[in-house]
């Protein structure tokens, strides 16, 4: 996928279906990879976005989280490199957004005043 295509796809996701950052990083990377992705793991991510808007861990990198896992497995890596993966994942996440609590992410947290989607141009 082109990065275009990247962002009007993920738009798509949050504008046109309203669907949280940890389901649209996990269907996005799935195009962009060419990895079929069961409807059942899709569905898991439903409430992945901060535990379901607890303000718990960004859904931006849950989504990449379960991810990474699938992607592993189909390359055929064990599961102690996967865990290397996630945590060198979520460890440069942290360094680039300083955080990895949506609720620390989000401007004042979780407010019913917060613009929806702030994770759109972290994608």
């Amino acid at each position: 996928m082109t990065e275009l295509e990247v962002r009007n796809t993920v738009h798509k996701y949050y504008w046109i279906d309203d669907i949280n950052c940890a389901t649209i990083t996990l269907k996005t990377l799935s195009i962009a990879f060419s990895i079929e992705i069961s409807s059942q793991v899709v569905d898991s991510a439903i409430g992945l976005h901060g535990a379901g808007k607890y303000g718990a861990q960004c859904g931006l990198v849950e989504g990449c989280l379960l991810f990474i896992g699938i992607y592993g497995k189909v390359l055929n890596l064990d599961n102690k490199d996967i865990v290397e993966i996630c945590s060198f994942f979520a460890e440069g996440f942290e360094h680039k957004f300083s955080s990895l609590p949506c609720s620390q992410l989000r401007p004042g947290g979780f407010n019913d005043t917060d613009p929806e989607h702030l994770g759109e141009d972290r994608i």
